[in-house]
């Protein structure tokens, strides 16, 4: 029987080994040139490895053997499938990413990788069952026949989460670690309850993603090092989808019902969703932005949240860390009536949500970006009226002042017209930014 202890013991090889080979890698790439140029869209002001995904593939395969050989997660393994299609699928998606972050592939040949990698998954049973709907009664199980489309769209969607999100220095790896940590002690509470079969890969490779972030993030903190490339971005996005569509579609379907399967909506599934809420949300309003504006759903942009939170004037490293609060506090108010069996309390969450709003926004490094964009004041000023003068000069110099008044008036749209562009071009995102 697999116990929280073995789990997190798989975990730390999986952290150990990546920190370890991730310098190593480093290395490797540099002398072939398998370097990121800095560009009018980046962040980063000199060439970089981006080939950091080696580095968790190597941790993931230490992993995996490490809990091969581990008597407590037998169960997992033994007459069991999953764990080597889920190995398999890891070697093709990780290859796919590899290939495009040396040579740079198409995007239809990227999801023709992806989905291959996804066959491999149905092959070995690595599906989902079943699925609850929002506030409808029992599960709804799906058919063989739909089983494996629903799989490759799950893993298509997943990976491209974690691929759009990777944006700035530590981002992805914190956001998939924080994810990935909350989704383990969520399955974890599920097996607890006799709601999950203990033979669920679910929690395994949730933790193994957990261990890789780990590992990965010292390294790929601003100031970066390396960077984890499509192929890590990919690999932790086939890890995720494998954990949450396993355990999110085969709860059990008895009528037995606790807050931590019925709450959010009735649907175990929506849980890890919100779990990964900030770069679902992100990738959505991509995608929504690109179709609006006519581009490609592929195409590049400076939309993402984390280009707004840097062009509002927060550092780099302080608009991931506003990113991964918002990621801890969803996980947060999603674990708590699963680990704590009754409805969240929500005034902390709530006093959290404000917290971070005011941060956002309030920051001193926001209200001076306000004011070197603010336009410069063009108050309309009539010469002074001297009171000591007599009528008719005073009413001379209202009459002057009325005349310069209405020539201002006549002249002030176009000037505002400057001011603002002047205004746009002071707030375009800077090639670089990092936090003081």
């Amino acid at each position: 029987m697999p116990t929280i202890g073995s789990y997190v013991v798989i975990g730390l090889v999986a952290a150990a080994v990546t920190f370890a080979v991730t310098p190593l890698v480093g290395m490797f790439a540099r002398r072939m040139g398998w370097v990121y140029l800095p560009n009018d869209r980046t962040v980063h002001e000199t060439p970089l490895p981006d080939i950091g995904g080696l580095a968790m593939y190597v941790g993931f395969v230490a992993a995996y053997v490490t809990a091969s050989l581990t008597g407590s997660l037998d169960v997992v393994f033994r007459s069991n499938s999953e764990p080597r299609g889920v190995f398999v699928a890891v070697t093709i998606i990780y290859a796919v990413g590899l290939i495009d972050d040396v040579r740079e592939i198409s995007a239809p040949a990227k999801v023709f990788g992806i989905v291959l990698a996804g066959i491999a998954l149905v092959q070995f049973g690595v599906v989902m069952f079943a699925f609850r709907l929002p506030f409808y009664d029992g599960s709804i199980f799906l058919d063989e026949s739909l089983r494996p489309l629903i799989t490759i769209l799950w893993l298509l969607g997943m990976s491209t989460v974690v691929n759009l999100v990777d944006g700035l220095d530590g981002l992805a790896a914190g956001i998939v670690g924080i994810g990935a940590i909350s989704f383990f002690l969520y399955s974890e509470r599920l097996t607890d309850l006799d709601l999950l079969d203990s033979a669920n890969v679910g929690p395994l490779f949730a933790v193994i993603a957990a261990g890789l972030c780990v590992g990965f993030l010292p390294h790929n903190f601003n100031p970066a090092r390396i960077f984890m490339g499509d192929g890590g971005a990919l690999l932790l996005g086939l890890l995720l989808a494998v954990s949450t569509s396993v355990v999110g579609g085969r709860v059990d379907s008895v009528e037995q019902e606790t807050i931590g399967t019925t709450y959010f909506f009735l649907a175990p599934l929506v849980i890890p969703l919100l779990i990964l809420g900030v770069p679902i949300f992100d990738t959505l309003f991509a995608i929504v932005r690109r179709a609006t504006s006519g581009k490609g759903l592929a195409s590049a942009d400076k939309g993402h949240l984390h280009h707004r939170l840097m062009e509002m004037g927060h550092g780099h490293r302080r608009s991931v860390v506003i990113l991964w609060l918002w990621s801890a506090v969803l996980s947060g108010f999603v674990l708590y009536p699963t680990l704590a069996d009754q409805n969240p309390t929500y005034l902390p969450f709530g006093i959290a949500v404000i917290g971070i709003v005011l941060y956002t926004v309030l920051h001193p490094s926001v209200r001076a970006r306000r004011k070197e964009n603010s336009i410069p004041s063009q108050g309309i000023a009539g010469k002074p009226v001297d009171m000591t003068s007599d009528i008719t000069s005073e009413m001379t110099s209202e009459m002057t002042s009325d005349t310069q008044a209405e020539s201002e008036r006549r002249e002030l749209p176009g000037q505002l017209e400057l001011d603002v562009t002047g205004e746009n071009l002071r707030t375009q995102l800077p090639s670089a930014g990092r936090d003081d």
